[in-house]
């Protein structure tokens, strides 16, 4: 009776091990849309990964600051075109941050507003709306820009009763399991110079 006790239980553990992750790769994340009305389509992280591999024209553009890009990781195809400079300085609500007057320069130095798609990325979808809106005042199609729903890191999950509440753990390029690295290769980190 034991022994098939035992083995009802490998048996239901087994089927755990295997269900669990299987059911967490499919999961499905709602991606809010931070800034309703932006100009531009709005993407998930995997359709852009998609867009990229199938597309060599098509390139994700990391709207964050230098130390996020460092410090926290990126997808390890993305361009590192600041839209905001990190002051180090404190404001009301964190740390300063300073606009990049040259964004559209910067942007117009790496890409080619003819044939070239951008997917603009940022922590969790604002600054990359924002970044979609300069984009296209500076003129891009509005065929060509995208905005990566959820970020790099998604956003904080509400659960006053979770372990996690107040982490970022829903949605984003990071938590879909996506490649991404700390690595910062020259072609693709931001450059003064441009």
């Amino acid at each position: 009776m034991r022994i098939k006790i035992l083995i009802i239980g490998l048996c239901a553990l087994s089927l755990c091990l295997f269900a669990v992750p299987a059911m967490t790769a499919s999961t499905q994340y709602q991606y809010p849309i931070k800034i309703k009305g932006h100009p531009g389509k709005d993407i998930t992280p995997s359709q852009a990964l998609k867009m990229v591999k199938e597309n060599s024209r098509t390139f994700i553009v990391d709207v964050r600051s230098r130390p996020e890009f460092v410090l926290v990781g990126h997808p390890v195809m993305a361009y590192l075109v600041p839209l905001k400079f990190w002051t180090g300085k404190h404001a009301s609500k964190g740390y300063g941050m300073k606009t990049n007057e040259d964004f559209i320069k910067n942007l117009k130095a790496l890409f080619n507003m003819e044939t070239d798609t951008l997917i603009f990325m940022c922590r969790s979808g604002k600054r990359s709306c924002q970044a979609t809106e300069v984009a296209i005042k500076g003129g891009w199609s509005k065929d060509k820009i995208y905005n990566m729903m959820g970020g790099f890191e998604g956003d904080k999950l509400k659960n006053k009763t979770s372990i996690f509440n107040g982490k970022r753990t829903m949605g984003g390029w990071k938590n879909e399991g996506l490649p991404w690295t700390y690595k910062v290769e020259s072609k693709l980190g931001y450059s003064e110079t441009n």
